[in-house]
């Protein structure tokens, strides 16, 4: 019996291709291949600066220490997220603050957003859950009104587009924040990047992510370098990054052939699901269903073949954040109510229609 995860990467040759060049070449890591695929994705996203990093996680930290976030700040995330969007928070030694969602997208509700901002707010961390983007003009407003950052989360959501603008471009935020997990919609194997058209946040980036250093003036000919803050081994590899820049070429048919199979589930499926809301066009990461007596339905699908999963336990209701800040089940309706139901089918461009048939097959022998 064939199995089908929720998400997998899409390799062709072309792509093993780009990273055995590397291999031949003369530079492993910090070499010519970081600064191509750097400058691929401010070609297509729109944004001028982009800093690759070794995952997503990394990206949010320095984009959180880039804002000045720090002890007795605040920032407002989703509870519907993977613990980095939070996580990246309490690094800098500020507060994880959550917002509830929109019960139509799972994406954070300005509204609530609104509620949670405080004398102590100075950032705003939104999260393009499953690779639709937040409504960005209604955060950018409430940001400028109160003078905080915003850090867009689109782990999810490369290739996506928010009225006419690219997820990435940084129209309505300070900075963008990529991930290349071998699920996502393109991979470098481990790797982010964050993007920024504000040339002090990228100098503040480049520099978190190697340690703090600098390298410029007369030193940038010589072997000298200053270190001026705290910072980090941050970097990803000239192999990541080839394979980030092959990657990309197909970024488009990644998109078209994604929004192909939720339109197919969605005409298919008789299940509830997400809504896309008509300011986005979304390439989409993930398409979870809500269903009833998920933990049965969890192992039946197993039993299938079909090896799904579950996106997300709400943060604040993970130990360390009740232990941490006194968060407790209840404190966030809306995201409990979706967490208690949700289960991400099988998407990912590799997908035929066969296979989409045989997996709604297996899933209504379930139902």
């Amino acid at each position: 019996m064939k199995t089908y995860g929720y998400g997998h990467q899409s390799i062709t040759e072309a792509d093993i291709e780009s990273v055995v060049e590397v291999l031949r070449g003369d530079y492993l890591t910090c070499g010519p291949a970081v600064r191509a695929f750097e400058q691929a994705i401010c070609a297509y996203t729109g944004a001028k600066y982009c800093v690759a990093v070794a995952n997503a996680t990394a990206g949010l930290h320095i984009a959180a220490l880039a804002a000045g976030l720090g002890t007795g700040d605040e920032a407002i995330t989703s509870p519907i997220t993977f613990l980095s969007s939070a996580n990246c928070i309490a690094f800098t030694g500020a507060k994880p603050v959550f917002a509830d969602i929109d019960a139509h997208t799972a994406d954070i509700d300005p509204d609530e957003i609104e509620k949670r901002i405080t004398s102590r707010t100075k950032a705003l961390i939104p999260v393009h859950f499953a690779g639709q983007s937040c409504d960005m003009k209604r955060i950018a407003t409430l940001a400028k009104c109160h003078g905080l950052k915003v850090i867009e989360d689109a782990a999810h959501a490369i290739g996506s587009d928010y009225r006419d603008t690219k997820v990435g471009s940084c129209a309505y935020s300070d900075m963008t924040v990529f991930s290349f997990h071998p699920v996502k919609t393109i991979t470098t194997g481990e790797g982010g990047a964050v993007t920024t058209n504000d040339p002090d946040l990228y100098a503040k980036l480049c520099a978190l992510r190697a340690h703090g250093t600098h390298k410029d003036g007369e030193m940038a000919h010589t072997w000298e370098y200053e270190m001026r803050e705290l910072g980090y081994n941050y970097r990803i590899t000239d192999l990541q990054c080839a394979l980030g820049v092959s990657q990309l070429k197909r970024l488009d048919e990644f998109k078209r052939r994604r929004r192909e199979i939720v339109s197919y589930y969605n005409e298919n499926l008789a299940l509830p699901h997400l809504e896309e809301m008509p300011y986005s066009n979304a390439c989409f990461h993930l398409y979870p269903v809500l269903v009833e007596n998920r933990r049965e339905f969890y192992f039946k699908a197993r039993a299938a073949g079909l090896n799904l999963q579950v996106h997300y336990i709400p943060v604040h209701t993970q130990p360390y954040y009740r232990a941490t800040y006194g968060y407790k089940p209840g404190d966030y309706p809306k995201a409990e109510a979706y967490y208690a139901k949700c289960i991400s089918l099988p998407l990912y461009p590799s997908l035929t229609d066969d296979d989409l048939s045989e997996i709604i097959r297996r899933i209504k022998g379930i139902l």
